[in-house]
C-alpha cells in the first residue's frame, strides 16, 4: 500500500472512517452534556500573542512506498490483556520495520508515567485529567482498549504530570474521526506558575508548543510556537500532503535532549530543533488545546507515555552485564514487534557490530495481567522474535543470540498502576 505521508500535522493523526466511529458518535449524542464527574473551569481561551519570527527545520517530503508487515503468530484467546505496544494491534497494514529505517528514536529508560484510561469506564471524564471543556473515555471498533476523545472546544491536562525532566521521551497515539475546515490541536510542554489556572498556559514564561491545523481536504500546515522568559516567537510550515492510510492512529513522539526537542510522526522525524527550550526552564504541565469549528470532530488519543533516562546501551551491556528496554513493543498478546521498535533495536544490533565477540540473552518479560502460563508463553515467544528481527533486518548472527521469557515473575515495578505495569514490560539483552 502505497503511503504518502502529509507531515503538516504535527501531533500526527489518521482518520478512523465513519463507518468505525458511527456507534461511538451515536453513544456520545446520547450522553448528557456535562458529566457530574467532570473537573471544569470556566475561564475563556486566550489568544496566542507571539511574534513569528525565524523558520527552524521542519518536515521534509517523504513519498514512498510502504510495504505491508507479514503478521507472526498471535497468542490465543486466553492471553493476557498485556499492551506492550502503543497503537493499534494484529494490523495487516502496519508498515515493515524497514519502512523505519531512517527512525533514530529511542524511548527513556524508565516509565514515570502512563496513561491507556483502563482505570476509567467508558463514558466518564478521565479521573486524572482536568478540563474546562469536555471529553469522555471511548472504545473503537478494531482498535484495543481505552481511548480519549475530547468531544468539544477547550483546554485538557494529565493532572499526574508534575514535571518534566531534562532528558525525556513522550509518545501517544492520535486520531481523529473528521476533518473539516480550520481546527486544530496544540500539544504544549509548559512552565505553570499556578497549576490550578491551566487557562494561562499560553502566557506562561516557558513554553514550548507544537500545533497542527489541518484542513478539510487534507491539507494544512504545521507550527511550532514557543516562548523562553516571556519572549515568544514562531515558525510554521506549509504542506500540501494527502493521508493515503486512514485507518489507524498515528504514533507520534517527543525527544527531549536539554535544550534540544526532536518530534516525529510514525517513521518520520517532523522537527528537530536544537535551541527547543531553555536549560533552566522548569516545565511542569502537559497541555491539550483543542480548536474546533463544529460538533462532529473529535480528537482520539490514547497511551500515553513519559519515560526518562537517555538509554546507554553500550555501556551497560559491556559493564554492567546486561541492558533493559521499554523500547521493543508488540501489538497486544502478541509476538509481533511494531515497526516503531526500529530505533531500539538497532542501538542493540550496533553494539553487536562494533563487538563480534559479545553473545547475548534476550529474555522477555510480562505485567501480571492474565494467566501465569500464557505470560510465559507470551515472553519467551517476543524474546524469540526479536531474536528473529536481529538476525533477519541487521544481519546478526542467530549463534550470538539465545532467548527465554519470565513472564511476570521477575517484576521490577509493581503491578498495580498502569505505569508500574508499563516498567514491567520489558525485553532484557544479558551478556553471556
Amino acid at each position: 500500500m502505497k503511503k504518502i505521508f502529509f507531515l503538516f500535522c504535527l501531533l500526527g493523526f489518521a482518520i478512523i472512517t465513519n463507518a468505525q466511529l458511527k456507534g461511538v458518535i451515536d453513544r456520545i449524542k446520547n450522553r448528557a452534556k456535562d458529566k457530574s464527574n467532570q473537573k471544569v473551569n470556566t475561564t475563556a481561551d486566550n489568544t496566542v500573542d507571539t511574534a513569528f519570527s525565524k523558520t527552524e527545520k521542519t518536515v521534509k517530503d517523504a513519498a514512498k512506498d510502504i510495504t505491508k508487515k507479514d503478521t507472526t503468530k498471535n497468542s490465543s484467546a486466553n492471553q493476557p490483556a498485556d499492551n506492550n505496544g502503543l497503537s493499534n494491534s494484529n494490523s495487516n497494514n502496519t508498515p515493515s520495520i524497514k519502512a523505519y529505517s531512517k527512525y533514530d528514536f529511542v524511548p527513556g529508560e524508565k516509565i514515570l508515567w502512563y496513561e491507556d484510561f483502563s482505570q476509567d469506564a467508558v463514558g466518564d471524564f478521565p479521573d486524572k485529567w482536568n478540563t474546562n471543556s469536555s471529553g469522555e473515555v471511548v472504545t473503537l471498533d478494531k482498535l484495543p482498549g481505552h481511548w480519549f476523545m475530547l468531544t468539544k472546544k477547550g483546554i485538557f491536562m494529565p493532572e499526574f504530570i508534575d514535571s518534566f525532566p531534562e532528558n525525556f521521551t513522550m509518545e501517544f497515539d492520535l486520531t481523529c474521526d473528521n476533518l473539516v475546515g480550520s481546527w486544530g490541536l496544540h500539544t504544549s510542554f509548559v512552565e505553570l506558575v499556578n497549576k490550578d489556572k491551566m487557562e494561562e498556559w499560553q502566557s506562561a514564561n516557558n513554553r514550548l508548543s507544537f500545533h497542527f491545523l489541518p484542513g478539510g481536504d487534507g491539507n494544512g500546515f504545521t507550527e511550532m510556537d514557543r516562548r523562553k522568559n516571556g519572549e515568544g516567537e514562531a515558525a510554521n510550515r506549509n504542506d500540501t500532503k494527502q493521508f493515503a492510510d486512514i485507518s489507524k492512529p498515528v504514533h507520534v513522539a517527543f525527544w527531549r535532549q536539554k535544550e534540544r526537542m526532536r518530534v516525529y510522526l510514525n517513521e518520520e522525524k517532523a522537527w528537530d530543533v536544537p535551541k527547543a527550550i531553555l536549560p533552566e526552564a522548569k516545565l511542569n504541565s502537559l497541555i491539550f488545546w483543542v480548536q474546533l469549528t463544529d460538533d462532529k470532530s473529535h480528537f482520539i488519543m490514547s497511551n500515553l507515555r513519559v519515560a526518562t533516562g537517555a538509554p546507554d546501551t553500550r555501556n551497560k551491556i559491556l559493564t554492567q552485564n546486561k541492558w533493559v528496554t521499554h523500547g521493543i513493543l508488540f501489538d497486544v498478546n502478541s509476538d509481533n514487534i511494531k515497526p516503531e521498535s526500529y530505533g531500539t533495536l538497532k542501538e542493540m544490533a550496533n553494539v553487536l557490530k562494533e563487538n563480534p565477540d559479545l553473545k547475548v540473552k534476550i529474555v522477555g518479560h510480562t505485567d501480571a495481567d492474565g494467566k501465569d502460563d500464557a505470560n510465559l508463553d507470551l515472553s519467551k515467544r517476543r524474546a524469540a522474535s526479536v531474536k528473529v528481527a536481529l538476525a533477519k533486518e541487521f544481519g546478526i548472527d542467530e549463534s550470538r543470540m539465545e532467548t527465554d521469557g519470565k513472564g511476570e515473575s521477575e517484576p521490577i515495578d509493581k503491578n498495580d498502576t498502569p505505569a508500574g505495569k508499563a516498567n514491567n514490560r520489558r525485553v532484557e539483552f544479558i551478556k553471556i
